[in-house]
């Protein structure tokens, strides 16, 4: 590569059409976890580096879990490395409820559909085109980019991004910021304008196991300590509750930005907030998910025979808390337990949350804006997790961001871990572009 970088090279046609058949060839490979692991997609990917010059390094954390890490060298080398970060593994899919095979990578209607079409195949096809658009043209970006490739995300990274920051932090020497998945997708405000929620805060993650604790008895007889009985109920208390609205910095500045773009008087410190939300119609909507700490019950074991009350009965439920909320979530749900019942976590991760500002949110924002002027980049609470948690542990500051140029009418949140995934083609080919401006300026 060159030490210098032309002042603009825009994505090549090459790069957007091959960012199309890069996917396809992605979601052919089953990484579901976890009944699959990565290693033969990375390979893949490893190939596809070094067929346009670009180094990497196959890392496993173990036999199958593979990881790929590569570094592409910057124009300004006083500046810390930008890292681009996406996961190779899927969640699994059962074939038999989908309209297509879900690991064909089939193009139908202007969609490419599959198994990781979104979550998040679609932004590791768009990191590599770009990246060999790069390579191809000699170009340097603004400054090093740092791409990592990461197995185990869907179950929590213990094999990808977590095990890497704890056992090879050298990986990442030099990186301060990182843009990865939960953030930078589009989403309509009205018949032609569209808001770009970009991830700059996250929810923590509060999994835990309840146990409840009882007699064992006949089914036939009385038993005012019934593990099952007890453990129900609390589970309903949790089920049932409403944790109070607590408005952070990322959702205030969404919900202000889209009454102003909407023209609507809205006064975030009312009394009657639902009041004052339900003015934004579907945005509203969107943002129910990030205005409050959650807590859902989502399994439950107990017995063995109709006719036997078990002395022990167990459940999960995915807690989630906006950052600086995390004690509200654990102190409420201790009250909603009952003596009978402990907890234990499962997997318990932190929020995070960092300022919407300074030269890498405004090459964000500008990629936007320059390919959709129809576009209003927004800060946004990403209600989930993602392999930034394990990142920030490294003082990288984390952001989500895949610009993917959405259908007005393609209800995206419901194809995350759901049937029938799929991908616009022209999002994808939006995606290298809008990558390509980010790298440039970054």
């Amino acid at each position: 590569m060159s030490t210098t970088a032309p002042a603009t090279v825009p994505a090549s046609e090459e790069a957007q059409r091959e960012v199309v058949d890069l996917c396809a060839e992605l979601i052919r490979f089953d990484t579901s976890n976890p009944t699959s692991d990565e290693r033969a997609c990375a390979d893949w990917v490893v190939a596809r580096l070094a067929e346009a010059g670009i180094p990497s390094e196959l890392v496993e954390s173990a036999p199958g879990r593979a990881n790929v890490v590569a570094r592409i060298p910057g124009a300004d080398t006083s500046r810390g490395a930008l890292l681009v970060h996406g996961h190779l593994d899927v969640v699994p899919a059962d074939a038999a409820e989908w309209r297509v095979p879900p690991f064909s990578g089939e193009i139908r209607d202007g969609y490419l559909w599959g198994r990781g079409a979104i979550d998040m195949k679609d932004t590791v096809a768009v990191m590599l085109a770009t990246a060999r658009h790069f390579a191809r043209t000699g170009t340097r970006p603004a400054r090093e980019i740092v791409l990592a490739f990461l197995a185990d995300e869907e179950a929590g990274g213990k094999f990808g991004a977590h095990w890497l920051v704890e056992h090879r932090p050298e990986l990442f020497a030099g990186v301060t910021e990182a843009i990865g998945e939960g953030g930078g997708f589009s989403y309509a405000l009205d018949d032609t304008r569209r808001l770009y929620p970009i991830e700059n805060a996250q929810r923590g993650m509060a999994w835990m196991e309840l146990t409840a604790a009882g007699r064992a008895g006949h089914g036939s007889s009385p038993n005012d300590e019934n593990a099952v009985t007890d453990l129900a109920e609390s589970l309903t208390r949790i089920g049932r509750h409403t944790f109070p609205v607590r408005l952070i910095e990322p959702v205030r500045a969404l919900l202000s930005e889209a009454a102003r773009l909407q023209g609507v008087d809205l006064d975030l410190d009312a009394e009657d907030l639902d009041a004052e939300l339900a003015k934004l119609g579907h945005v509203a909507d969107f943002m129910q998910v990030v205005l409050r700490n959650s807590a859902n019950p989502t399994m439950f074991t107990a017995g063995y025979q109709t006719n036997v009350i078990p002395g022990r009965a167990t459940a999960r439920v995915d807690g989630r808390f906006l950052p600086g909320h995390e004690q509200e979530l654990i102190d409420t749900i201790d009250a909603l337990l009952l003596p009978s019942v402990s907890r234990e976590w499962v997997n318990h991760d932190i929020a995070m949350e960092t300022s919407f500002d300074g030269p890498l949110v405004d090459a964000m924002c500008a990629a936007v804006r320059a390919e959709d002027p129809d576009g209003h980049p927004v800060p946004y609470c990403n209600p989930g997790g993602t392999d930034a948690k394990a990142f920030t542990k490294l003082d990288i500051r984390c952001f989500g961001f895949k610009g993917l140029k959405l259908p007005h009418d393609l209800d995206y949140g419901r194809l995350f871990h759901g049937v029938d995934e799929r991908v616009p083609l022209e999002g994808l080919r939006f995606g290298v572009r809008v990558m390509t401006r980010l790298w440039q300026d970054c």
